[in-house]
């Protein structure tokens, strides 16, 4: 009975997860869930687990989102710092 629900909060095996993989998983989840053939148990370590993958997705896509903000403003700099295509004939 000592057992607690957020022993497992820590980055878990599925945080290295690619995106894609995630959201396939997620996916299968999503359908079996849907079924209606899963036991009340399985629909609940089903339910946790695909709310794992959901954080796990939503780190993924932030820390995407932050990356292109500084890709965008690292491009922005360049072009107005150094022209890349300053013709040749002038």
């Amino acid at each position: 009975m000592g057992h607690t629900g957020k022993a497992g909060v820590a980055p878990g095996p599925g945080s290295d997860m690619p995106f894609e993989e995630a959201i396939t998983k997620l996916e299968s989840i999503v359908d079996a869930m849907e079924s209606g053939e899963l036991p009340l148990e399985q629909l609940l370590s089903r339910f946790e687990e695909g709310s794992r993958l959901v954080r796990v997705c939503q780190a993924k896509l932030e820390d995407a989102e932050v990356k292109i903000q500084q890709l965008e403003k690292t491009a922005g700099g360049d072009l107005e710092l150094k022209p890349a295509g300053a013709s040749p004939e002038e």
